[in-house]
């Protein structure tokens, strides 16, 4: 049992994970490991299925014709098909400057934690045929790809993950209310995010897309440290968006930092179940395996 596990690449520490390889190696190992351990989903994958026949037209696709009909009564006749795929999905990541923090060298940086898990959460929905968007925002809409289910899809996923951003501030409304444009039927809107904004506006525009249909998650991603204040001595506590800088002993601030921390994240859960959407709060040291479970749920939540 312990033999099979520890060949599961999604179940590594990521920081461990991240100096094997570029993000995409990584994200494959990620996924591979997943789904070996994945109990596979009853729903069916992407298909493309035979619909009906129409009579031939002038300019209709000679490759659609059944030459055996028109072999056997001398009609012609064009074979139509309807695509279809289990749902289209978004993933919106914050690429704002906060995200770029790390607590220490052996602790992977929020935005690279974020990135390899956008890298295999997308790729593990192209592999099952569902169309996946993407949306990278900071200050502004950094890039805005529409859903599609075909495999070179991936590779424009990973070419934006190297695009420019780390803008001092974050506008998740308004990267939400795009993801919202992006998806015509109901489908799935999955934020990642260190959620270093104000959570009423956050709330309304995911009030908006459950109003609708959309099955939204959202993974709130922070730092070990952020989370415990585990560090000792004096430090001083920096805001990388709005630049303020406090210096505090930190065994001075640790209960009470904590305490604002649990607040916060109370805060959130609630605000965000409320409009019926999934949280998940994630530390960057945690295996890629967990969070992916999580947005996967979501997937099969979905009618």
């Amino acid at each position: 049992m312990e033999s099979s596990r520890a060949v599961r690449a999604d179940l590594f520490d990521p920081a461990s994970l991240a100096s094997l390889g570029h993000v995409e190696i990584i994200a494959r190992w990620v996924v591979d490991g997943f789904l070996n351990g994945l109990h596979r989903s009853p729903k069916k994958g992407f298909s493309v299925e035979f619909a009906e026949y129409r009579s031939y037209q002038p300019g209709d696709d000679l490759r659609f014709i059944d030459w055996k009909i028109a072999a056997r009564s001398n009609k012609w006749v064009v074979k139509q098909f309807e695509e279809e795929t289990n749902l289209r999905a978004t993933i919106i990541l914050d690429v704002s400057r906060s995200m770029a923090w790390s607590s220490g060298p052996t602790v992977l940086a929020k935005n690279r934690y974020a990135e390899q898990l956008v890298a295999a959460l997308s790729l593990l929905l192209i592999r099952q045929r569902d169309a996946v968007g993407f949306i990278r925002y900071d200050d502004k809409l950094r890039t805005v790809v529409p859903p599609k289910a075909r495999t070179a899809q991936w590779r424009r996923i990973l070419h934006a993950l190297e695009e420019d951003g780390s803008g001092l501030a974050s506008i998740a409304p308004e990267a939400l209310l795009q993801a919202a444009r992006l998806i015509r039927r109901p489908g799935m809107v999955v934020l990642i995010s260190d959620l270093l904004v104000e959570s009423a506006a956050v709330a309304e525009a995911v009030k908006m897309l459950r109003a609708v249909g959309h099955d939204v998650t959202v993974l709130h991603i922070m730092d070990p440290a952020e989370r415990d204040l585990s560090m000792g001595g004096e430090a001083v506590f920096a805001d990388p968006e709005s630049g303020l800088e406090v210096t505090a002993t930190v065994a001075d601030v640790r209960t009470a930092y904590r305490k604002t921390v649990d607040e916060a994240i109370a805060e959130w859960r609630d605000t965000l179940q409320a409009t019926g959407a999934g949280y998940e709060v994630f530390t960057t040291d945690e295996p890629f395996g967990v969070p992916l479970r999580k947005a996967f749920a979501a997937r099969q939540r979905l009618p």
